[in-house]
């Protein structure tokens, strides 16, 4: 396991470092291709033994008769998931309701074409699709099969496009704020929608009805008797004048048992992690917790995860023409669905074609939301790894595409902007 982590580190930290000087990438797409580098759809390729003796995915017999996975694996899944629940609160405690106020009605209408258009057409195509064993679980309904893959054509990368905006001073402009709050809204919307489509897929009625009132029940409690308990963290701040480990250990058991009780629902743990993020204290605290914490998530744990996401792509599934096809058809929906429609929503609440443009491209990038949404349909059985890579490959051109077209579309904006 300890070598697996330093490799894992080593690969992602240096194609990070090569995507970022040469072509211009952020840190997410880099670790995207590190993560499929080090499958078995490069890695694999090369060196096939070594590589499936450092990834081993050959289960182990026990003398019971019973099959588990390597415990090293299982254990870089365990510290994968725990990166995933606290990169999911960070995300929360960066939603900005300040800003949805400001720019509510353009905002929400740039997200709702973001969220309706791609859904409508990645529904549509799942629909046709859902008779392909090659791509569907047998089980899965095609309305299962529509939700679930309206909803990843949904999702939209909003740390990578926050960053974006802050890392080019333009996020306090009107453009700016508005591709925030839209960001913002759509990511929120998307992970609720997600959450609803999990528990409709449970098999027994009753279980899909607990799911679903269980989450809303949490979402209230958490919004209207959680964030004013939750200020009982700015009452301690204010009083040891920074955050102590004992207060960083009370917000990360807080923080724990609100993804075990989301998870206990039936709804995934990370939205339970995302809402208590949404529900927590604004201000100096949350900044100092970001601070504390987001280092460590995103340069240890989140590249577990990636790796985890490229060991379950394996482009040589996608072998047929038909495949490819559909892949091409896949990204094509992605981008019409949600970087033009976007694009025309923004235009239509008064922005410039440039500005209109930007914000498209920038909504229109999936990055690390989209893998985790992927993982969760693959460990819940619903799409087959032949779907998830062709997924992944969406998820990777939409991201890959989304710096250099920024860059051209702002190159002679950003004084004017910054002014």
């Amino acid at each position: 396991m300890l070598l697996q982590l330093t490799i894992i580190l080593s690969v992602c930290r240096l194609t990070t470092i090569i995507g970022k000087r040469y072509f211009g990438q952020a840190d997410v797409v880099c670790e995207m291709i590190a993560g499929v580098m080090l499958g078995p759809s490069c890695f694999g390729l090369i060196s096939p033994e070594f590589q499936q003796w450092l990834f081993p995915k050959t289960l182990i017999l026990l003398a019971s008769g019973a099959k588990i996975p390597n415990p090293s694996m299982s254990i870089l899944f365990a510290i994968s998931q725990v990166g995933l629940i606290i990169y999911m609160f960070l995300i929360g405690l960066e939603f900005n309701t300040d800003l949805i106020k400001n720019r509510l009605k353009s905002a929400s209408f740039v997200s709702g074409a973001g969220i309706i258009a791609p859904f409508i057409l990645g529904g549509i195509a799942a629909y046709f699709l859902s008779n392909q064993s090659s791509l569907f679980n047998v089980d899965i309904t095609p309305w299962a099969a529509s939700l679930y893959l309206g909803a990843s054509m949904s999702i939209t990368a909003f740390p990578m496009l926050a960053r974006m905006l802050y890392e080019r001073d333009i996020a306090k402009t009107s453009f700016g704020t508005l591709a925030l709050a839209a960001g913002s809204i759509d990511d929120a919307t998307a992970w609720c929608l997600l959450a609803i489509v999990l528990a409709s897929l449970k098999a027994n009625p009753s279980i899909a009805a607990f799911a679903i009132g269980g989450g809303i029940s949490f979402v209230l409690l958490t919004i209207f008797i959680g964030r004013p308990v939750l200020k009982i963290f700015t009452h301690i701040f204010q009083k040891d004048g920074t955050v102590t480990i004992s207060t960083l250990t009370l917000v990360l058991i807080t923080l724990m048992f609100s993804a075990w009780l989301t998870d206990i629902i039936g709804i995934y743990a990370i939205f339970g992690a995302f809402i208590l993020g949404a529900a927590m204290p604004r201000g100096e605290f949350a900044q100092q917790i970001q601070e504390r914490t987001e280092y460590l998530t995103t340069a240890f744990l989140l590249p577990i995860f990636f790796v985890f996401s490229g060991l379950n792509t394996q482009i040589g599934l996608v072998n047929t023409p038909t495949l490819w096809g559909i892949t091409l058809l896949l990204i094509t929906i992605a981008v019409v669905g949600k970087g033009v429609a976007c694009t025309l929503a923004a235009k239509f609440s008064g922005e410039n074609w440039q500005e209109s443009a930007t914000i498209g491209v920038l909504m229109n990038a999936r990055g690390l939301m989209e893998l985790i949404i992927l993982n969760i349909g693959l460990e819940q059985g619903i799409i087959t790894p032949t779907l998830f890579t062709m997924m992944v490959i969406m998820a990777i051109v939409t991201t890959l595409m989304t710096s250099p077209l920024v860059n051209l579309l702002l190159q002679d904006k950003q004084t004017s902007l910054n002014i």
